[in-house]
């Protein structure tokens, strides 16, 4: 499941990445919003598909909630 754990990593960092992307953008301010709304744009549908990903790896057993003891 290594390589499992690299593709939710690499998803993480691309959802960051265009979150810095879309800030950049957003405080430069030279008025091109059309960049900024893509960036965005980006971020959710990389966070719809991670979502999507870990309900599919879920209901697959690939990955278990963990219990917690008391």
């Amino acid at each position: 499941m290594d390589l499992f754990k690299l593709v939710i990593s690499a998803a993480l960092l691309a959802i960051l990445g265009s979150l810095a992307v879309a800030l950049f953008h957003l405080t430069t301010g030279k008025g091109d919003s059309s960049k900024m709304l893509r960036a965005l744009t980006w971020r959710i549908s990389l966070s719809v598909a991670l979502l999507a990903l870990l309900v599919f790896a879920s209901h697959q057993g690939w990955i278990t909630p963990h219990t917690f003891a008391h």
